[in-house]
């Protein structure tokens, strides 16, 4: 039995889950609405505020579809009770990030800025010109939009200029060695 997957998800005040046909699993909270469509070999129970997710039998594709259901269905409860958000910085000289309506405004180094449209249920902000931080319901749409934004100027290993994940940690290399003489 799967160690994440029997594991039992406590569903708060104020959250509705429903499993509608084909098994699609819609979570409706305070911040909005999530909806995932699980394997067909896996179900998912509601008992009294308490959500169980048990497969059907123990072939390989129900065991593998076992810990991820749970974890995909947890995931959209604590979207839409608390959210989700990635904080990203900026090292450089001359690199900065502003919002502008809408838009994430970068300057990397290029000979022009890049702007970036929020996508829809993602905001961003920029608390410092250095500092982004992408917020949303969505684990997965969340984390995808933080990895674009990292994607314009991924951190080089010598100086560590670019754009990085707060909590990420740069293998810094050694730079060339001077010519001996």
């Amino acid at each position: 039995m799967s160690r994440i997957g029997r594991m039992p998800i406590a569903i708060p005040d104020g959250v509705e889950v429903n499993v509608g046909g084909d098994n699609i699993v819609s979570v409706k909270g305070p911040k909005g609405e999530l909806r995932e469509k699980i394997s067909k070999h896996i179900k998912v129970e509601i008992n009294g505020g308490v959500l169980q997710v048990t497969r059907d039998n123990d072939n390989k594709e129900s065991r593998s579809a076992h810990g991820l259901s749970r974890s995909l269905i947890a995931n959209m409860v604590t979207g839409v009770t608390a959210g989700f958000e990635k904080k990203l910085q900026i090292n450089g000289v001359g690199y900065r990030a502003e919002k502008k309506g809408n838009t994430l405004v970068l300057s990397l180094g290029y000979s022009h800025p890049v702007e970036m449209n929020d996508p829809e249920g993602i905001s961003t902000e920029t608390p410092t010109p250095t500092e982004i931080i992408v917020r949303g319901i969505s684990k997965a749409e969340v984390g995808n939009y933080a990895a674009n934004v990292r994607g314009w100027r991924p951190p080089e290993p010598y100086k560590g200029k670019g754009i990085k994940y707060a909590d990420e940690i740069i293998r810094r290399k050694e730079g060339k060695a001077g010519s001996k003489k």
